[in-house]
């Protein structure tokens, strides 16, 4: 159980310190709960992560407000929490991440055709809908969405190319092997409940989000990456340029192998490839990158490094 002790000190040093004081204090707190470590030991590794535990108690009895709390929940409510882990995943849709991802987007050649790999609801297939706040440069959304849009902070270092205008997008669609639906309640509260205790304005903005989801819904594909991108990519407009995008997501595939393959699928076609994954996903291009950001995703553009971001999109460090 050391393993699973080390991955919640882990998240606490890398993830939570600095951004949320109670998810800190929880995974310190599992990291030497004999009880809790015993519970999360009769799972599977992919089901033993924090985010899905802490999600999954709050979903089935609120938010705990300690340590003490938590440990009473996941002891009084075991089978209940058990059930909510063994058939969720941690598909934070944070709509939020289009802050960092849209500098990129925004350098290519237009007009965009675009494919999100672990869409999960779709919301970050909608960068052209939301509005952005850079510090130094201010998009509003475009006229039609002003109203109801999120506008979404991020804090971009002096190197990051800003764009001036919203990329124009005419083709999206998302891939995931379980998406979820943000016209269906139990969806709605599972997002709802992967957004983190404190970050409440990230919670006004999801809202706002899938509201905006709602009314213009993007096509979601139930499929697994390593099977059926090609069919997706077959379909996309030749007119347009093609980008396979991705966020959090590779770090859920296990085989280093499978990564590596899903990467040499990309490399060479039509395609441009954005991958905003963990250092650790893609070891070769962390390499590239220079000095090692644990608490950053690395952004890479068709296997190079660009840019290092933060994992909710509210930093944006150009490499």
């Amino acid at each position: 159980m050391e393993d699973i002790a080390e991955r919640y000190r882990r998240f606490a040093r890398l993830e939570a310190a600095g951004r949320s004081a109670l998810y800190e204090q929880l995974a310190l707190h599992v990291a030497k709960s004999p009880d809790i470590l015993t519970f999360l030991s009769r799972m599977p590794p992919e089901k033993q992560q924090p985010n899905l535990l802490f999600a999954a108690v709050r979903l089935v009895t609120g938010t705990p407000s300690s340590a003490v709390d938590f440990e009473d929940a996941v002891r009084n409510h075991s089978d209940a929490v058990t059930a909510v882990m063994m058939t969720r995943t941690t598909q934070t849709n944070e709509p939020g991440r289009c802050a960092g991802l849209l500098p990129s987007l925004a350098r290519l050649q237009g007009p965009l055709a675009l494919i999100e790999v672990g869409t999960s609801a779709g919301l970050c297939l909608l960068p052209d809908y939301y509005g952005y706040d850079w510090g130094r440069r201010h998009l509003q959304p475009p006229a039609p969405f002003q109203s109801i849009a999120p506008i979404f902070d991020c804090r971009v270092s002096e190197e990051v190319p800003l764009p001036q205008q919203h990329p124009e997008i005419v083709w999206r669609v998302g891939l995931d092997l379980k998406p979820l639906d943000v016209s269906k309640d139990d969806d709605v509260r599972w997002l709802e409940n992967l957004v983190w205790p404190e970050h409440h304005d990230r919670l006004s903005r999801l809202r706002k989000a899938m509201r905006l989801a709602r009314e213009n819904k993007p096509r979601i594909v139930a499929g697994d990456l390593r099977t059926d991108l090609g069919s997706l990519l077959d379909e996309a407009p030749r007119d347009a340029t093609v980008v396979v995008f991705h966020t959090a997501v590779l770090g859920y595939v296990s085989s280093q192998d499978d990564r590596d393959n899903f990467a040499r699928s990309l490399i060479g076609t039509r395609a441009v490839w954005l991958s905003n994954e963990s250092p650790t996903v893609f070891p070769e291009l962390a390499a590239k990158a220079g000095a090692l950001r644990e608490d950053m995703f690395l952004l890479s553009v068709n296997g190079e490094p660009q840019a290092w971001c933060a994992p909710h999109g509210q930093e944006l460090s150009w490499i």
